[in-house]
């Protein structure tokens, strides 16, 4: 168990997500960000210089991750590379003792997942997968709203996220040696809120017992468009899409028999939710981040690693392969498959 100093964090992969990271980490009490690790040193150095000033102290670049997880200083380690190069990162900070915060998805399929949370679970060391919209504040009075049934039962959930992007065969959405798709990029965040209010309405999310799929494939051979239905006994359903070639609202709604709750433009940052009963007013309630939504993720983290947990009761590693199921099951049916899955 650590000590109540401020926990020192390392990133490997100082790119786009990890500026966010950065952010929330140096506006943070009790969080410090100590070192970075990037194959592209000069790129590190550029990510290091703009946040030793917000940080109150310089950082440590390395050119490798061994150099990394040989620094005493570094407590914990939050990697962002893209999707096919974290399990690597995340075998290595186990088992050098590192506690590990990784982007989602934590990797590809469940395949490549496993044995990375069993080493957790033997070393005891904690792993949990960064799915920042499961720990923003707005979906705190949702969860109350669907355990109280006040929109009565669950009858459909429906969501989007897609955005409109040029084909670029080399780009990590679209090359499948990186892993790329639209799965595995945003539509994570469909398929893990869906899960996640299903748990709150009926208290865990069971396997759907119907599942229609459709997608459309980039010329790579990564899925560029999904959209997919699933359904459970007594006639619920989840409904999404996800794309890299359209536009839509980016909303999440939960219908019930006696209202629904919309959480409008961008549910997987949302700071707005709406209840709206059949009969009375909406109720809208604004949530606002404290730094910039990544905060909610750090902190849980934080908390686990001070109380020795190898993994998070709020984003258990059973819910991070119950996500991967789901991906793997509507990837497969796609016929999308990945040079490194053999």
């Amino acid at each position: 168990m650590l000590p109540a100093a401020p926990l020192r964090w390392a990133i490997v992969g100082p790119g786009r997500i990890a500026q966010r990271f950065a952010q929330a980490v140096c506006g943070l009490p009790g969080a410090q960000l100590v070192a970075l690790c990037a194959r592209d040193t000069g790129r590190a150095q550029v990510f290091a210089a703009q946040w030793a000033a917000a940080n109150a102290a310089p950082l440590k670049v390395h050119s490798s991750l061994g150099e990394l997880l040989a620094n005493p200083d570094v407590d914990a380690v939050y990697v962002a590379t893209p999707h096919a190069f974290h399990a690597d990162a995340i075998a290595a900070c186990l088992m050098a003792g590192k506690p590990v915060l990784c982007e989602k998805p934590l990797v590809p399929s469940v395949a490549i997942a496993k044995p990375l949370i069993a080493l957790a679970q033997t070393r005891q060391v904690f792993l949990m997968e960064a799915l920042w919209s499961r720990f923003l504040p707005v979906y705190a009075p949702v969860a109350g709203w669907l355990k109280e049934q006040q929109i009565g039962p669950v009858r459909a959930v429906q969501s989007s996220f897609c955005f409109s992007v040029p084909f670029a065969a080399e780009s990590r959405l679209f090359n499948p040696a990186l892993a790329g798709g639209a799965l595995l990029d945003i539509g994570i965040y469909n398929l893990s809120l869906t899960r996640w209010v299903l748990q709150q309405a009926w208290g865990a999310c069971a396997e759907p017992e119907a599942v229609h799929v459709h997608g459309v494939l980039a010329p790579t051979g990564v899925d560029q468009r999904v959209a997919a239905t699933f359904e459970w006994p007594g006639g619920t359903t989840a409904q999404f899409v996800c794309g890299f070639d359209l536009q839509a609202d980016n909303g999440l709604r939960i219908c019930g028999e006696r209202g629904f709750i919309d959480i409008p433009g961008g549910f997987w940052q949302a700071t707005t939710a709406r209840l709206c009963q059949k009969g009375q007013d909406p109720v809208v309630v604004d949530a606002p981040f404290a730094i910039n939504g990544f905060e909610g993720q750090i902190a849980e983290a934080a908390r686990c690693i001070r109380a020795g947990l190898f993994e998070s009761p709020v984003m258990p590693h059973a819910e991070t392969l119950a996500t991967l199921a789901w991906l793997d099951m509507l990837r497969q049916r796609l016929g999308v498959r990945y040079p490194f899955e053999g």
